[in-house]
């Protein structure tokens, strides 16, 4: 298998300029001009409009010919109907997605994003719409899901565009589970368990709670959690049907990995003079990919990236002035609030010592095989109710800024799309709200190089965020953080930036509340900031190579504590050996990397279950990196004080050789990772239930091996298959455009009958990219169909 992907990707990448070009004229009502599309080999639409409304018309209509089961998959959770495509399992999804509609002025809202924000959102719908309109004349042409699904896609409206239901907002989720934590372990062990951080005094943060513990171990954001998870079909249950448990998987899952990590140099530290930008966000493996490229021309308009293909402009990306990346950055925008209900009417809750009405919209929710079901959406002064306690007289509401004006998620960068040097770009960031971010830009034309944090960040006077308030009126934010007051830095002495979802916010921040407390261990950026340090000047292949990185900064400081110790049991003595004599790197073919992952998991695990009382472990899934090396350090105190380290490590070693020969035979020399019983990944199409296993298999993808886990630069997860990290990457040399490279897996199209639902897949597994050309010249020697969409 191994092989057989290394040839095919080389034969994909061999003579890249030998393009079979097509032609095609379609006329398309809304057009206002024509307008020109290339699409290079790599299923990239590269268009060129005479206009800004032709121009976001045909992004529209160009990624609805590529994504549209993924499209209309967006438009049933932004609208709340996939319990009409799907059953009743999905109402809950349903009541939740349209309980958080965001209900403001439409009008201003699309303003917010762009001075033409109305004009672009509704040309880019148009054109989406002109799609549909279209294949809908034609059944039999739609992809394959919708006829296994027997449906056809719904026509979007801008309200589907500014949707959150997508965006990347969990931390309630923490609050409610810190909020049990501390009921079952109190403040204390809470901070001892957990890594918090940055801290400035001891006792830091606050987790005092002033609501009744013991009643917060009740469903209360199902509705909130129903509308957040993706959709699952199965063949008997194709609706959401997840427990607390199984939801709570699934959020830790995506906190912990969703990540990404973005750099830029200074054309000091570059060889070609100028800066240059590498981003690769981390978000969850699937078919299709959740992100989109294109190239966007037309007057005052000239960017080529990513986003999602659901929404208008490019989030990741280059204009003609520079390029500009995004990670995660830690705000916190969500509360959870606790009222007390009136006994005598239960839509009225106290505030400020008086009883308040709830406000109560009634909607419908079509259900397929049924009929409608009728549901009471309430709202306190604070947010959706996403709870009743009747027998306790108690209501539960989420306060969600992002259901505040202009929080959509990454619509703010068509902003940034026509940002011409770093202050401007600086401005453009005053306006991402959702989600927080680390955005960095590489300037061509000044050199200047930069970070601003983004993100809508209340301000809380008296209270952290991290546990669930009271809602009678002690605990009210004291409006929002300007984004201008969050972390920033520009053209730094050392000539570099470095953000990788890691702590950036000083102790002292004069609004620490206003900012995340739970950040990703800083490994990744460490490690980037070492290489990027190691090296005066740097290339796009050194570039290529520190994305693929697999060194484990972990490894680094946990092997060393076996130094000095020596087992009993031979296996166990060559497994110590082999670590010892390691370069820490978890490259696919490597047994020790093999032996190292194993190790380290059989560690968190034995260490998780040492530290964590067994009644807080359903509320607290895993434990920190750093918390884990910190423990294991000798005679550090902590909740591991009492147990013999040195025998730990050992036993740990000695039960993942035993894990290792249990999957992979007593034969040590086939403990390579990257195997398909190891390290791989392997992609389902996400029909693949309810298809016959032939052609689930030949929608889906690998097995093929990878390297890495969860805490190397190239973030593989720490799954044995592959569910989280770059499946698009973006790497850029300002002194010429054409220079660019990039790679989104696992292709540009969702429809399996496209030559382009795979082509990618096998370039992105030996971790390759392909060029983005940016001048017209280049575009042409790659073009594979050139199409005219006439008025």
């Amino acid at each position: 298998m191994r092989l057989m992907v290394i040839l095919l990707a080389s034969l994909f990448l061999s003579h890249p300029f030998a393009c079979t070009q097509s032609a095609e004229n379609l006329k398309l009502p809304g057009l206002r001009q024509p307008v020109e599309v290339l699409r290079d080999r790599w299923g990239v639409a590269h268009i060129y409009a005479q206009n800004e409304h032709d121009l976001f018309f045909a992004q529209g209509y160009s990624a609805a010919s590529d994504r549209l089961f993924q499209l209309e998959m967006w438009r049933r959770q932004a609208t709340g109907t996939v319990s009409e495509l799907l059953g009743p399992k999905e109402i809950k999804r349903d009541q939740g997605t349209r309980l958080f509609k965001f209900r403001g002025n439409l009008e201003q809202e699309l303003k917010h994003y762009h001075p033409h924000g109305p004009q672009i959102v509704r040309a880019f719908v148009d054109g989406i719409n002109a799609y549909i309109r279209q294949i809908n004349q034609t059944p039999d042409r739609l992809p394959v899901e919708f006829k296994i699904l027997k449906t056809q896609p719904g026509l979007w409206t801008p309200e589907v565009v500014i949707s959150r239901h997508q965006g990347l907002l969990e931390n309630v989720r923490d609050e409610l589970n810190f909020g049990r934590l501390v009921h079952l372990l109190g403040a204390e062990k809470v901070r001892e368990l957990a890594w918090f951080h940055p801290v400035a005094k001891a006792g830091e943060p606050n987790l005092n709670l002033h609501v009744a513990g013991a009643e917060l171990f009740q469903p209360i954001l199902e509705l909130y959690e129903a509308f957040r998870l993706p959709i699952r079909f199965t063949a008997n249950d194709r609706g959401l049907g997840a427990t607390e448990e199984e939801a709570s998987v699934w959020f830790e899952n995506e906190k912990r990995f969703v990540g990404s990590n973005n750099w830029v140099v200074s054309g000091k530290r570059s060889a070609s003079g100028f800066p240059m930008l590498a981003n690769d966000p981390h978000r969850a493996q699937g078919i299709p990919s959740l992100r989109y490229w294109v190239h966007l021309q037309a007057p005052g308009w000239n960017a080529v990236g990513a986003g999602e293909p659901t929404l208008p402009g490019i989030s990741i990306g280059h204009n003609e002035f520079g390029a500009w990346g995004l990670t995660i950055f830690e705000t916190d925008n969500e509360d959870l609030y606790v009222y007390e209900a009136n006994p005598a009417n239960p839509n009225q809750y106290k505030y400020r010592g008086k009883w308040e009405s709830l406000r109560v919209v009634i909607d419908t929710i079509p259900v397929k095989g049924q009929k409608p079901v009728v549901v009471s959406l309430k709202y306190t002064r604070h947010g959706p109710v996403v709870f009743e306690d009747a027998n306790h007289h108690k209501l539960y509401a989420v306060r969600a800024a992002w259901l505040e004006m202009g929080c959509a998620p990454y619509l703010a960068s068509l902003r940034m799309n026509q940002s011409r040097n770093w202050n401007e770009f600086r401005q453009a960031c005053t306006f991402s709200r959702i989600p927080g971010e680390n955005m960095v830009w590489a300037g061509r034309q000044n050199g200047s190089i930069g970070w601003q944090a983004t993100g809508i960040s209340p301000v809380r006077p008296n209270w952290t965020g991290l546990v669930p308030v009271p809602g009678d009126g002690r605990y009210e934010w004291n409006g929002f953080l300007p984004i201008q007051q969050l972390p920033s830095k520009a053209n730094p002495p050392e000539g570099y930036l470095v953000t990788a979802n890691n702590n950036l916010t000083p102790a002292n921040h004069p609004h620490r509340n206003a900012i995340g407390w739970d950040w990703a261990s800083p490994s990744r950026a460490n490690r980037i900031a070492e290489v990027l340090k190691a090296k005066p000047n740097h290339t796009l292949a050194d570039f290529k190579t520190l994305q693929a990185d697999y060194l484990s900064i972990p490894a680094r400081r946990l092997v060393p504590l076996l130094n000095g110790l020596q087992a009993a049991d031979e296996p166990v003595e060559w497994a110590r050996q082999q670590l010892l004599n390691w370069d820490y790197k978890l490259e696919p073919g490597s047994i020790t990397a093999a032996v190292y992952a194993a190790w380290e998991a059989q560690l968190r695990e034995a260490v998780y279950e040492e530290a964590v009382p067994e009644n807080a472990r359903k509320y607290l899934s895993s434990i920190s990196t750093e918390r884990l090396i910190e423990w294991l350090q000798p005679a550090t105190p902590g909740p591991l004080k009492k147990v013999d380290r040195k025998d730990l490590l050992l036993t740990c070693l000695e039960k993942a050789v035993d894990d290792l020969t249990d999957r992979l035979g007593y034969d040590r020399t086939h403990w390579w990772y990257g195997q398909s019983a190891n390290k791989h990944i392997q992609l389902a199409h996400p029909l693949s239930n309810l298809l016959p296993p032939q052609q689930a298999a030949q929608y889906g993808m690998g097995p093929v091996e990878r390297g890495g886990y969860g805490e190397t630069v190239n973030n593989t997860g720490n799954s044995l298959n592959q569910e989280h990290g770059a499946s698009f990457r973006i790497l850029v040399d300002t002194q010429d455009w054409d220079k660019t490279l990039g790679i989104n897996s696992p292709g540009q199209s969702g429809n399996p009958a496209s030559p382009h639902y795979r082509d990618l897949f096998p370039i992105w597994a030996k971790n390759d990219y392909f060029p983005v050309y940016f001048t017209k010249e280049k575009i042409k020697t790659v073009t594979e169909k050139r199409t005219v969409f006439e008025p």
